[in-house]
């Protein structure tokens, strides 16, 4: 098992900035290794300044719960196992979707974390660069 390297994190955001472009929507995109470092980030032009942090939370969320940041939400809600999560770990994690975990041989090696638009559209972005890093 490798973490993300700095190379491929590039490989992995450019391949989700693309997919942004494609949609037409401005976003921040990080990605965070498996101990939830930063490795890569870009803030396209236009992109909204929360989602500077929402991004790196998104990926911090999915390594340090192993699971998208849907997923974390569908378990998050009133009457769920894990309801108030998001109220742990300093605030950070992120309960709607965007982020997504990185594998290598069945290990989470990192995320992918993106902010800019609907979670639909950030789940969108965030496939876009974890299907780069499968295809690497």
């Amino acid at each position: 098992m490798n973490d993300v390297s700095a190379s491929t994190a590039t490989t992995v955001i450019e391949a989700a900035q693309k997919k942004a472009e494609e949609i037409d929507v401005p976003m921040c995109i990080a990605v965070v290794d498996s101990g939830t470092n930063l490795v890569g980030f870009r803030r396209m032009d236009g992109a909204i300044l929360a989602s500077i942090t929402i991004a790196q939370d998104k990926g911090y969320s999915a390594v340090a719960m192993e699971m998208s940041t849907e997923e974390i939400g569908e378990v998050a809600q009133p009457n769920e196992p894990i309801f108030g999560i998001n109220t742990t770990n300093d605030n950070r994690l992120i309960i709607f979707g965007g982020g997504v975990p990185v594998e290598d041989d069945g290990e989470i090696v990192g995320a992918v974390g993106v902010s800019g638009g609907s979670p639909e559209e950030d789940v969108t972005v965030a496939e876009a660069g974890v299907e780069a890093f499968e295809s690497r």
